[in-house]
């Protein structure tokens, strides 16, 4: 289904087209707004500005549709911009010194992103028609040798950009500083959803602009590869140092991205079925671990990691979905973390570009160990803590708040027993790409 809705010039059509693509970020997007925005209705009864923050949570929605379902690089890079300014103010809700200046960074860095973006499709308009996007790329096999170089720069100053939102090495300073100030239900789809907006620019920009054979075995593919591995080694590292929960779970976010963003730097069919199948099962257990946040705060007032032990005793179903998200991430079955990482592993070794093919393995392996060593413990200690931690007064969120955590734990659970829900659609995809 295509639609073109007017031209910004004759040849710049804002232009809408619905792919599985689309469909699958919708998807998403929809069941971790749907999750977050009922765990809003009680989180939110003590906050101020309560219109403001609906206001903006539904607008940026609706944005995200567009982007969702753009047909062309300059429609999606308008709502990009869109949802950006619109997300600003999830960020800065409270008000506070930090939270503005928290809201500022975010900006500042979107809109370094932003101009990188706007610079690479400059360099490639003169291609056309708004750089319409079509499985397999519009470029494959059209470049001609003195323009690649112009190509290649195009489209690195493009990936960079998008990484931006992603949280890649060395852009990725703004997550930990803007998901512990917003609310608990923005944090859940700032990580789940905003993040991977720019994962979704990157695809369109690879694989359905310029083309995966375009830029497998240059440079832009090995410095890519590069810093997605620094920043999953990075963002483990920092989030198993980090003892502010929110703040961890932020780093956490930078270096589970950086995995997608590694398998989509593969370029291949298994590294990019992991690559999508990673998209969903993150959103799931990151919007889980968020909204346990919230709940944690609002029930307990405790923000740090060394504060929890024995808080199993006064919120066991809330900590029971935080530990089984919290499996997922490290990639232990069944969960459907496992499944995404085991297809990212495979992809390496299958590309051979060496030294990817076995370090990328490797580089993961590690990151999983410091995540089960940054989670597990909160649950270990949050349910063993000794008969003399923790008061055993039943502190469980309300069921407004419960429901959505139970919901989503129950989804990644059901993915994990039953994969094939999932991976026979993104193999699917895949294959309408390679």
């Amino acid at each position: 289904m295509e639609y073109r809705l007017f031209y910004l010039t004759k040849d710049l059509p804002i232009y809408f087209r619905a792919d599985q693509v689309g469909l699958l970020f919708f998807t998403v997007e929809t069941v971790l707004w749907l999750a977050a925005g009922i765990f809003s209705l009680d989180y939110m009864k003590q906050e101020k500005h309560k219109a403001r923050y609906y206001g903006a949570y539904f607008l940026v929605y609706g944005v995200l549709q567009g982007l969702n379902f753009a047909g062309n690089m300059i429609t999606f890079y308008l709502f990009y911009e869109l949802m950006t300014l619109l997300s600003v103010p999830l960020v800065l809700h409270h008000q506070t010194k930090e939270a503005l200046m928290a809201g500022l960074k975010y900006l500042l860095y979107s809109v370094f992103g932003g101009a990188l973006i706007l610079f690479g499709f400059f360099l490639l308009a003169s291609y056309g028609n708004g750089l319409t996007f079509q499985a397999a790329g519009i470029l494959a096999g059209q470049v001609p040798g003195e323009k690649e170089a112009l190509v290649l720069s195009a489209s690195f100053c493009m990936i960079l950009g998008f990484s931006v939102k992603a949280g890649m090495f060395p852009f990725h300073g703004w997550l930990p500083t803007a998901h512990p100030e917003a609310p608990a239900p923005a944090s859940a789809v700032l990580s789940a959803v905003i993040v991977k907006m720019g994962i979704l620019g990157i695809i369109r920009t690879v694989y359905y602009v310029v083309g995966a054979d375009v830029l497998r075995g240059t440079w832009v593919q090995i410095i890519w590869l590069i810093l997605a591995l620094i920043t999953v080694f990075m963002g483990s590292v920092l989030a198993y140092r980090e003892r502010l929960l929110k703040k961890r779970l932020a780093y956490s976010t930078v270096s589970q991205a950086a995995y997608i963003l590694f398998g989509l730097a593969l370029m291949n069919g298994q590294a990019l079925t992991g690559s999508l199948l990673h998209i969903v099962c993150h959103a799931l257990f990151k919007g889980t671990l968020f909204l346990f946040a919230g709940a944690l705060i609002h029930q307990t007032g405790k923000q740090r990691v060394d504060e929890l032990k024995g808080i199993g005793k006064q919120m066991p179903a809330a900590l029971w979905c935080f530990t089984l998200a919290s499996l997922g991430l490290v990639g232990i079955p069944p969960t459907v973390g496992f499944l995404s990482k085991w297809y990212l592993a495979a992809g390496a070794l299958e590309s051979k570009i060496l030294p990817f093919s076995w370090l990328g393995p490797a580089v993961l392996l590690i990151s999983a160990l410091f995540t089960a060593g940054y989670l597990l413990p909160i649950s270990i200690e949050g349910f063993l803590p000794g008969d003399r931690f923790g008061e055993k007064r039943k502190k469980e969120p309300a069921w407004l708040m419960l429901f959505p955590i139970l919901t989503l734990a129950f989804v990644s659970l059901l993915m994990g027993i039953f994969p094939g829900i999932i991976t026979d659609q993104l193999i699917q995809i895949v294959g309408t790409i390679f």
